[in-house]
């Protein structure tokens, strides 16, 4: 984890927020790239939950919402942890966190907790000129509300018929007891939830559906199968909207972690909703002949621990004749270059032919251009945040109009003429 964590900061992944400042606890900023790794990640989700289904469409809901919602939702009566602090050392933890030794995390005190007593998580803020009641707002703890207000609007625009789902991604805000973790658990954060409406009687057949699907694509995304698991909820462990719940879980340093829940939310929120706007929010089926309020399966993943999971999961040292290798084997749909160009060296008569190759490609690739230090140090730069591939322009390159094409992982290298190097390329990138 702190090899990965270094990486992040030395590479331009993953910043401290306001580092100038001292930083500001559980923030993070992504660097130039870890913007692409972000982007790539919710892309690729996007691309299989919506753009390779015909039954999925997306939504971009607001952040800000008619505090009546998160009323209807049981948010502002419930959304809470168990909260408890050290006598000892001050230190604030969620109660149910604390190891079974009963033992301060911080400082290691034994029985110096205090009673346990409720947090709430969500942050409230003031819209418009005047600060009180009347004026209050939340920023979301999550986006799925803004999909289930939307039902109608959604369902009647896009002329879609149960079974169908909504998809969104987008920031979520919870102000949590004890972030930590890196960007696994913070205050600020990006989920990628989609809510599937389905006619009751069908609901336990997609729950299943949604839980195989939603772990095949990790696996489909360079996660070895080894390093996931389904984990059920107890019944105990169950939130009040929920039938059925199962986490896919990431086995994570610190051990196994979620990345996502597939939850059954029953008609909960719609019926909730219902009932506090006033809005009849059923559905009726013409074919049946019958009036009902869709059942919900939702897989809700997150961003940002996806992308921790498959950094941690495509992090790799080897040794290659003598030296030390560090190389992220991320998936190449992933990887935040696709193409590194690079000239041999900063020669006169080179320079030139690097910038036409890359005026070829960055139209079609994400690309980086690279032309400072050895030409060995650079495809270690290129590995150690998982290009794909290198092309290398040398000297024989003026007389033979050729490239050097070198992959990531096996270190194997093609001879391709320029002309042929974008099909080449798009070959193995597609």
């Amino acid at each position: 984890m702190e090899r990965v964590v270094n990486l992040c900061k030395r590479r331009g992944l993953v910043f401290p927020s306001s580092e100038i400042y001292g930083g500001f606890r559980s923030t993070w900023d992504y660097g130039p790239l870890g913007v692409l790794l972000k982007r790539n990640v919710k892309d690729a989700w996007w691309r299989s939950m919506v753009q390779q289904r015909r039954d999925v469409v997306g939504l971009d809901a607001a952040i800000l919402m008619a505090p009546k919602v998160w009323e209807a939702s049981g948010h502002i009566e419930t959304f809470s942890d168990p909260l408890v602090d050290c006598r000892n050392c001050k230190e604030r933890f969620r109660a149910d966190h604390l190891p079974e030794s009963g033992a301060c995390p911080n400082c290691g005190a034994k029985g110096s907790f205090t009673e346990a007593r409720q947090f709430h998580l969500m942050f409230k803020t003031h819209v418009g000129p005047v600060e009180d009641d009347a004026a209050v707002a939340y920023l979301r703890p999550e986006t799925a509300q803004g999909i289930f207000v939307n039902f109608l609007n959604v369902q009647t625009t896009a002329r879609k018929k149960p079974p169908f789902g909504i998809a969104q991604i987008g920031k979520s805000f919870r102000n949590e007891i004890t972030p930590g973790n890196f960007v696994y658990r913070t205050r600020e954060f990006e989920q990628m939830e989609m809510e599937f409406f389905v006619p009751p009687e069908e609901a336990d057949t997609w729950f299943e559906y949604w839980c195989a699907e939603r772990l095949r694509w990790y696996v489909d995304h360079g996660i070895p199968e080894d390093m996931l698991r389904m984990r059920p909820h107890d019944p105990d462990e169950l939130s009040h909207y929920s039938t059925a719940t199962a986490d896919v879980e990431f086995a994570f340093p610190w051990g196994w972690g979620e990345l996502e829940g597939v939850a059954n939310r029953t008609d909960f929120d719609l019926t909730q909703h219902a009932k506090f706007s006033g809005q009849d929010v059923s559905y009726f089926d013409q074919e049946a002949d019958r009036r009902y309020v869709p059942y919900v399966i939702e897989p809700a993943a997150g961003a940002d621990r996806s992308l921790l999971a498959f950094l941690l999961a495509a992090y790799t040292e080897e040794e290659v004749r003598g030296e030390k290798r560090t190389v992220l084997r991320l998936d190449h749909r992933l990887a935040p270059y696709q193409v590194a160009v690079l000239p041999l060296s900063r020669n006169e008569k080179l320079s030139p032919v690097a910038e036409e190759v890359e005026a070829r490609l960055r139209p079609r690739f994400v690309i980086d251009y690279d032309d400072a230090g050895s030409i060995g140090r650079r495809y270690r730069r290129q590995d150690e945040v998982g290009t794909p591939f290198c092309v290398t322009v040398d000297f024989d390159t003026i007389d033979d109009r050729a490239v050097t094409v070198r992959e990531r992982d096996s270190m194997n290298q093609d001879r391709v003429p320029i002309e042929k190097l974008e099909t080449h390329l798009q070959e193995r990138l597609t």
